[in-house]
């Protein structure tokens, strides 16, 4: 987004802070690998009672995406509002890397702590395990959880930074997150709070305590997510205790599509691809007063939409740095229907792969052979597409049928748009993509895997 744009974007703030007579709690609930098609208001057989609750006091959107199909890029487009190509985080880290989200960069929990806010961050961490790199130095007070995901060693669990488990016991994780969280909600009296929370689970390997394991008909997949569940009516019932309920934005979502198992609710793809089904995930936001009840939309956002928004609401002052996300609270409030946006890009580590564009999805280029966490894998490389394909994912979700011969001026105008943005990314990632552009290839049928001949 230009900087003239961005700020014309945030000059409502001061107007959304005022409307109430004090700033906005926000509780920002966010799952590891959870599926578009997991909860039971999205569709599912299982039960998310609790989540199935918070849909009917809010509005649920069912086109909200996440920035990036793996975990620690698109929680640094949450936090940034910013791709993750812009802010250093391509790709996962590991425990072992000395790296992390750009330190020049600002997280929404920054933001609010310019103007008084408390914050905590609970659960998984992810961008970055070093001291200078983790939610203490990323503008939180204080932090409880695992740093990176839990199939990593050591999983150890932190309390601010120090390690209060050498081995994090998975069947308690989520009960002793709930805890802290519920803890931090009734310490927070007096002044407005933040609280993170992105749950370990349902990434592998799963964990659930006594009270739920075994209970579900889905078997340990589903024991974790009415855990999960549990979770969320237990923050929503601690904020109804407190009083806080009346004033606090809740959002729930999840960082990517599911992995081994889950659902992406019939959409194609899952973890690790830019298919649908690895980047839409369900999107809850509830506000008494301010957000609709029970609301069902189709708009099309972005978890690069979050940070921009809350520190429009909370009157905080915009982030140093432009954002590619929007201020989309009047999406949220149902003022409005749709916002219309430049298309939203989506890379696999440093490669574009492809755009969305309102209900459009062109798709520029693909890995030679499908594998999760690429970098590695030796004589994998992203190719251009031999011939762009155009999905119209409001009659066609799963992209199943390319209609790019049907509509070139759309592949046209999309590509274009592409170009231009392009040239606003880090040197190293606009030169990718001229890189990539270069590769010459077979020609494929549409949605295979392209062929290098060079």
């Amino acid at each position: 987004m230009l900087r003239r744009t961005f700020l014309q974007t945030l000059a409502a703030a001061p107007a959304l802070a005022a409307s109430n007579d004090s700033p906005p709690n926000i509780v920002l609930i966010y799952a590891d690998d959870l599926g578009f098609g997991d909860l039971h208001v999205y569709g599912s057989n299982l039960s998310t009672p609790n989540l199935d609750k918070l849909a009917a006091e809010g509005t649920r959107f069912t086109n909200w995406n996440s920035a990036n199909p793996v975990c620690s890029p698109s929680r640094a487009s949450l936090l940034t509002g910013r791709y993750p190509t812009r802010v250093g985080v391509p790709a996962v880290f590991f425990p072992q890397d000395k790296v992390g989200l750009n330190l020049d960069e600002q997280t929404l929990a920054d933001l609010l702590k310019t103007k008084g806010y408390k914050t905590q961050c609970v659960g998984k961490w992810h961008l970055g395990a070093t001291p200078q790199y983790l939610p203490t130095k990323r503008g939180f007070d204080h932090y409880f959880g695992i740093p990176y995901s839990n199939d990593m060693t050591p999983r150890v669990l932190l309390r601010d930074t120090t390690v209060v488990e050498q081995e994090a016991d998975l069947t308690s994780l989520t009960r002793k997150y709930t805890e802290e969280a519920t803890k931090f909600i009734r310490d927070a009296k007096g002044s407005p709070f933040f609280l993170y929370f992105p749950h370990t689970f349902p990434h592998i390997p799963l964990g659930a305590s006594e009270r739920f394991r075994g209970k579900s008909p889905r078997g340990i997949y589903g024991d974790v997510l009415a855990e999960l569940d549990w979770s969320v009516g237990e923050v929503m019932k601690t904020l109804q205790e407190t009083g806080a309920a009346r004033n606090t934005l809740v959002i729930f979502s999840s960082d990517n599509g599911p992995w081994y198992q889950g659902s992406s609710g019939r959409l194609r793809g899952r973890k690790g691809e830019t298919w649908e089904g690895g980047v839409r995930e369900p999107f809850i936001v509830s506000m008494p007063g301010r957000i609709p009840k029970g609301k069902v939309s189709a708009a099309l956002g972005s978890m690069l939409d979050v940070t921009p928004t809350i520190a429009a609401l909370c009157g905080a002052m915009p982030p140093n740095k432009p954002v590619d996300g929007l201020n989309v609270w009047k999406l949220w409030t149902g003022e409005v229907t749709q916002i219309e946006r430049e298309p939203l890009l989506y890379f696999d580590n440093v490669h574009l792969q492809c755009a969305r564009w309102g209900k459009w999805k062109l798709h520029v280029s693909r890995y030679n052979r499908k594998v999760y966490s690429p970098a590695p894998a030796t004589g994998l490389r992203n190719l251009l597409l031999p011939n762009p394909e155009l999905y119209d994912l409001d009659t066609d979700p799963d992209e199943s049928y390319d209609i790019a011969d049907l509509h070139p001026d759309v592949v046209r105008n999309i590509l274009a748009k592409i170009e231009t943005q392009m040239k606003t990314f880090p040197d190293a990632i606009a030169g990718d993509w001229a890189v990539t552009k270069t590769k010459k290839v077979s020609p494929t049928p549409a949605g295979s895997l392209p062929r290098s001949i060079d």
